[in-house]
């Protein structure tokens, strides 16, 4: 196993304390970001640690398990895997699919030579059940697709910018490393991803009929990522497209694409009253390859595409971001962590003075003294501007974890 998986350290090392404690762990993230990867890559440490485990493994996107339908199947086969003789661990992949998956891991929950890992494609789904059933006994880890440093191991590129212009074209999901071809191969690739993801976990999950209407919702975020969106806005776009949808459906909408881990909802922050807007948020994709894939090359905005990159890899490295509003400005991401905040503008290219003025002004008006950085593709401005720091997008994304 070692030979074929590229291991993904970052999350193992989040993982591995909680082995062999008395709780449940959820794995939750977007199809085909590495969820099942990352359980062999478990099973695989288990086994390291403990020659005797007994590894139990279930795929619910593979046919032979098919028969597994609800919990009462799920329990009913494990008890004929489960030894007394060791310590057991059960890998569910895709619990989701299991009608009432919860009532199982109740039970296997209650014996203490069974240890429980899952993982799971929707974000409410997952949160919902398992606070009902199993509050206080389970802990959830966000796996994403590829950080930009994930994305030049992966691919074995060197950090430069032909590097960082592949990763902002294809994004980061993990399977790309095996597709030599051109961008329309990849795009192809995208869009088949998409598709599943939309038919699975979403039309599927909440029986939605007027499948157009999502599909050209999904569209229309990825051609306004970045920008400040509302419900109304949507509807009224609509309208003008002679198509009636109130905003209440909008919303349900927009949130069965968060739940399914397609795009993020990032709120504003007032600066100045520190409270949170309720209305007008920005949208941005767990994957940019994605993205790109629906907005189609007539439709690549590269100021959008560096947003988004930043966003991603500030998640990934455990930010909570807002937007920030003040005095009718706009700071691009407010990162909280730790107890700490950075405060971040992202730019394209800071040719002249009146471009920089803009993108380091906002920043200069706030006063406090966290630290404060524009980040752009502009490899030749100047490091520091009246105490604001510039950094070069491709060193910044991988010197991310280090601004905390």
């Amino acid at each position: 196993m070692s030979n074929e998986l590229i291991h993904r350290a970052n999350y193992i090392n989040k993982i591995s304390p909680f082995i062999d404690k008395n709780l449940i762990k959820v794995i939750v993230g977007q199809r085909r970001v590495g969820k099942s990867y990352l359980l062999l890559q478990l099973m695989e440490y288990i086994k390291n640690q403990n020659n005797n485990a007994n590894i139990i493994y279930i795929d619910k996107e593979k046919f032979e398990f098919d028969t597994l339908q609800n919990y009462k199947d799920l329990i009913q086969y494990c008890e004929t895997k489960i030894t007394e003789q060791s310590k057991n661990y059960i890998f569910i992949d895709e619990i989701q699919d299991i009608e009432q998956f919860e009532k199982a891991l109740r039970h296997f929950y209650s014996l203490a030579h069974i240890d429980i890992y899952c993982t799971g494609s929707n974000a409410k789904l997952l949160s919902g059940e398992l606070a009902t059933y199993l509050s206080g006994r389970y802990i959830e880890f966000k796996v994403y697709s590829l950080s930009y440093l994930e994305f030049l191991q992966f691919h074995k590129l060197e950090n430069n910018l032909e590097s960082l212009e592949s990763y902002m074209q294809i994004g980061g999901l993990p399977f790309l490393i095996n597709l030599n071809g051109n961008k329309e191969v990849h795009f192809e690739y995208l869009n088949n991803i998409f598709s599943t993801i939309i038919y699975k976990d979403v039309i599927t999950r909440y029986k939605i009929r007027n499948h157009f209407f999502l599909e050209n919702l999904v569209k229309f975020i990825a051609r306004n990522t970045g920008n400040l969106i509302s419900a109304k806005k949507i509807s009224d776009y609509l309208k003008s497209q002679n198509i009636k949808m109130s905003p209440q459906i909008v919303l349900d909408y927009l949130q069965y694409l968060e739940n399914a881990f397609l795009v993020f909802k990032v709120k504003r922050t007032d600066l100045s009253g520190k409270k949170i807007f309720e209305m007008g948020e920005k949208y941005y994709f767990e994957d940019i390859g994605i993205k790109n894939a629906l907005s189609g090359e007539n439709h690549f905005e590269i100021n959008q595409v560096i947003e988004n990159v930043i966003y991603i890899n500030l998640k990934i490295a455990g930010y909570e971001v807002t937007v920030g509003s003040f005095e009718n400005k706009e700071i691009d991401f407010i990162c909280q962590k730790q107890g700490k905040k950075l405060y971040i503008q992202a730019a394209y290219l800071l040719p002249d003075a009146k471009v920089r003025e803009r993108e380091f002004g906002n920043l200069l008006q706030i006063n406090d003294n966290y630290r404060k950085i524009v980040v752009s593709l502009d490899k030749f401005a100047p490091h520091d501007y009246n105490g604001i720091e510039h950094f070069y997008l491709p060193d910044f994304l991988t010197q991310i974890e280090n601004f905390s």
